[in-house]
């Protein structure tokens, strides 16, 4: 029994909690419309402005005062900022870059040496030139 009433509670507090959140919602939204009632020139009206409006703002927009020495100056810091980060980064990749090929090309290097320094020893014939042959026995 005790199993059911708590089942049962728990969905009586769940429902409660529900009608609570719904009217709260309902409340914070103010008057509500069901939907279709609002017309297609209340929602276009919400949306854009008049003609007359939008010209007027935008002549306003471009007669806006010019900017001060400080914001200048400080756009310009910015700028130059931005630039030297720039530069210091695609110097960064040019190094890192450099380096690797550097690093290749060793690496090349030392393969073809090993390779010649093989072919050299499993050419050899036992024999010494004769002017090492010379110089050592003299």
């Amino acid at each position: 029994m005790t199993g059911r009433q708590f089942l049962l509670l728990s969905c009586l507090s769940a429902m409660v909690l529900l009608c609570m959140l719904r009217e709260g919602t309902g409340a914070t939204v103010g008057s509500r419309q069901p939907a279709g009632e609002e017309t297609q020139e209340d929602s276009t009206q919400k949306i854009f402005m008049q003609e007359s409006d939008a010209s007027n703002f935008l002549r306003r927009r471009s007669r806006r005062s010019p900017k001060s020495r400080d914001e200048v100056n400080a756009e310009n810091r910015q700028k130059l900022r931005a630039d030297e980060l720039r530069r210091e980064y695609y110097e960064e990749q040019r190094n890192e870059f450099e380096n690797f090929v550097e690093e290749q090309k060793d690496e090349q290097e030392e393969r073809s040496r090993e390779a010649v320094e093989q072919w050299r020893q499993w050419h050899y014939d036992g024999l010494y030139p004769s002017y090492l042959y010379n110089r050592h026995h003299i």
